[in-house]
């Protein structure tokens, strides 16, 4: 169904996709005042709006942008690269890709869940390799439309386990890009606590560790949604130190500061539960998380 849904999406030209996806974000606010909540929070706690009115408006904005990009992921994973690329109206920042290839350095492209984050790594990937960490969804059909979605032209796919942090080690070696969601939550013991917007959040830790062992360039990167349907502009941005999550997470502060509208804050990153826990376990060392 899905598949089919997904190839029924990608037929329509993308102001179409878009004016739906406003609806399906209308509804999605309309009728789950929880992610609602959530994102009001996050929002006040990021200090991005200037009161509680632009919270407000910023997280119905937000809600209707989240909604195109349900369905743009559809229209993306859809299409060939070939339909795709004329899509692209401008890219800000290419010139330090060609400065990391000069040099024969890797590349590390932090994408947050800001703007289109599906259509950068299509770009790359139609100009040279990039491999893209992903965590298979638990359903087999669903892990095999995702892969198939993303892996265009020279884009391939590493699962977020063991094998595929070393297909990504491997990639960086050989002078080659990766692409990271890094403000995606980690699974436990995978991560550590740092600010985010001033609260703590369990981030990743595998972008640093990446960086140091292979000497990388990073970059981050964001698909910036125009209105109207009328396409994306890239936007390319060089990050000189993750060596922590908390810079890590300065550098996603700067980049979502750009484009606040576009970015998905009802994903809650401030798991609360689980960092009263974590202050648990250093209180009482040794005593397990139930």
């Amino acid at each position: 169904m899905l598949l089919f849904f997904c190839k029924a999406i990608a037929c329509l030209p993308l102001p179409w996709v878009h004016r739906l996806g406003i609806f399906f974000g209308y509804l999605s606010y309309c009728f789950d005042p929880k992610s609602n909540r959530i994102a009001l929070a996050n929002i006040q706690q990021s200090g991005l709006a200037a009161d509680d009115i632009e919270a407000r408006r910023l997280v119905k904005t937000s809600r209707l942008e989240a909604g195109k990009a349900v369905l743009e992921t559809l229209f993306i994973w859809g299409k060939p690269s070939s339909k795709l690329l004329p899509l692209i109206q401008q890219v800000h920042g290419w010139h330090h890709i060609v400065e990391a290839q000069v040099q024969g350095k890797g590349l590390i492209f932090l994408t947050p869940h800001l703007g289109c984050f599906e259509i950068t790594s299509v770009y790359y990937g139609a100009r040279a390799p990039i491999t893209v960490l992903y965590r298979p969804p638990k359903l087999q059909w669903l892990s095999e439309l995702v892969v198939e979605g993303r892996q265009k032209g020279q884009v391939e796919m590493a699962p977020a386990n063991a094998s595929g942090v070393k297909k990504l080690l491997h990639a960086l070696k050989a002078g080659q890009a990766i692409g990271i969601l890094p403000d995606q939550i980690p699974r436990q013991g995978e991560g550590e606590w740092a600010d985010f917007f001033g609260k703590p959040a369990y981030t990743m830790g595998l972008a640093s560790k990446l960086a140091s062992k292979a000497d990388a360039v990073i970059i981050m990167a964001f698909g910036e949604r125009l209105s109207a349907g009328k396409g994306f502009d890239i936007h390319l941005t060089r990050v000189d130190d993750i060596s922590t999550p908390a810079l890590l997470n300065q550098a996603i502060e700067r980049q979502v500061a750009q484009c606040p509208e576009q970015y998905l804050w009802q994903y809650n990153r401030f798991k609360q539960r689980r960092y009263a826990l974590h202050k648990l376990e250093k209180a009482q060392p040794g005593q397990a998380e139930p």
